[in-house]
């Protein structure tokens, strides 16, 4: 049994019904749409934001209708956001498959998101789950807001620890605290298990992220992102910030030279990555990651009674530290 199945044990059937409900809102009339909506399907990644809905959702309470349309909405707005991404960013490859950008094109790309996005919106109205849109909805806001922030911080070439703290907050841990909320919400008005809930959620949403961004500085193609693709774009992640902040003026004005290039050579990103481990960024950062581990599991612990979707939720956090991609 692989871990992502262990984790998984508890909502075994809820899971597989998920699928099924998700499968249906997938299906279109139009024959284009349907055949790209399928290759999504087909490569879509670990699922682990409806998990979550499903696994926070049954730690309190008993999962419902309600559940499966949080699971659901933040799967379609998580997938949507991908396929978005893709054409911002003119990514040709999404996990080891060329992305949908790169085999329609940008124009076909963006309506196939917004229509995901739509998808979403019908179903929350359809099922009047309107406190779940809201939490979903505060989350899209706050994404966009972390990217336009990131966007403005890489023109600048300067961003501080703080600065991060609430980009990726709004960028990554806002969709994990909606994912841990909704499924709460779907189940209880209990407005301190939520708090509880929410605050799992962030500290396993900054935890992800952080883990994400160390990716960068490894070498390696069970990585899902390329190799350096943060410095390539001008990304100041915490082990730069770290490293810049403790070195000197002109150790940092070299750095802030190479980020500025449009295109950087592999002996430039190799650079600053050395720059990076020599400095102590990438030991810094991983303990800046446990402490939100510790925090996420701490909150389990103190907050809700044993059982096994709470040693599942636990499993879910170590996943976040260990997984290779």
């Amino acid at each position: 049994m692989s871990v992502l199945d262990e984790i998984k044990f508890p909502i075994e059937q809820e899971y597989l019904y998920f699928k099924t409900f998700f499968k249906d809102l997938m299906k279109s009339d139009k024959k284009l749409l349907t055949f790209v909506l399928n290759y999504i399907l087909k490569n879509k990644g670990k699922e682990l934001r409806p998990i979550l809905v499903l696994l926070c959702a049954k730690l309190v309470g008993k999962i419902n209708e309600k559940t499966y349309v949080a699971a659901s909405l933040v799967e379609l707005l998580h997938t949507a956001t991908l396929v978005h991404d893709d054409v911002v960013d003119n990514s040709q490859i999404r996990r080891n498959s060329f992305s949908i950008k790169a085999l329609w094109k940008s124009k076909l790309a963006v309506l196939v998101g917004d229509y995901l996005l739509a998808q979403g919106l019908l179903i929350s109205v359809r099922y009047k789950a309107f406190d779940v849109l809201e939490i979903v909805s505060d989350a899209v806001q706050d994404m966009a807001k972390g990217e336009l922030i990131q966007i403005e911080k890489v023109r600048r070439l300067n961003i501080t620890e703080d600065e991060y703290f609430d980009i990726i907050s709004k960028k990554t841990a806002s969709l994990l605290i909606a994912s841990s909320l909704s499924g709460a919400k779907s189940v209880t008005d209990n407005e301190e298990i939520l708090a509880d809930i929410r605050k799992f959620g962030y500290n396993l949403g900054m935890a992800f992220q952080i883990k994400d961004d160390l990716f960068d500085y490894q070498q390696t193609y069970l990585v899902g992102k390329p190799y350096g693709n943060d410095i390539q774009e001008s990304k100041i992640t915490l082990p730069l910030i770290y490293s810049l902040k403790n070195s000197q003026k002109d150790e940092q004005r070299k750095i802030r030279k190479i980020l500025a290039k449009k295109t950087k050579t592999n002996d430039d990103i190799k650079f600053v990555h050395n720059f990076v481990k020599i400095k102590g960024g990438i030991e810094y950062s991983e303990n800046v990651l446990l402490q939100f581990v510790k925090t996420a599991k701490n909150i389990l612990n103190s907050n809700f009674s044993n059982s096994d979707t709470k040693k599942s939720l636990d499993l879910l956090v170590d996943f976040v530290i260990f997984r290779k991609k």
